[in-house]
């Protein structure tokens, strides 16, 4: 009877691993502080769970390194974008050049200070 009762207590976080892996997929990042927090709450009530069975405690695993997989692609992607955010900013407020002998020179502008009005 143990296993029945640890499976049941097993399907919440199931779902909710469920329920993370779609939010990664569709880009909707904004629910995983909720989720993070359900999903803290449900591992705490679990407990040992020493009388599950093999199967459900396979598809627990699977389930939590498949999303760990997508949450760090999501980190990755985050971090990428922040990159070229900088770099674009980095372009807008100057040119980088290389003189005949290749050394480098910076050439700074002002151009993001700038509002242009068009009729």
């Amino acid at each position: 009877m143990a296993n029945k009762t640890d499976t049941r207590k097993i399907a919440p976080l199931l779902r909710l691993l469920d329920r993370e892996k779609r939010a990664l997929l569709t880009g909707n990042l904004g629910v995983l502080t909720e989720i993070a927090g359900e999903k803290e709450k449900l591992l705490k009530q679990l407990g040992p769970l020493a009388g599950a069975s093999t199967d459900a405690l396979t598809g627990l695993k699977g389930k939590i390194e498949r999303n760990q997989v997508l949450l760090s692609g999501a980190l990755e992607g985050i971090r990428e974008v922040s990159e070229r955010i900088k770099t674009l900013r980095r372009v807008k407020r100057s040119l980088e050049t290389y003189d005949q002998s290749g050394q480098r020179s910076v050439v700074t502008t002002d151009l993001g200070q700038r509002v242009e009005k068009r009729a």
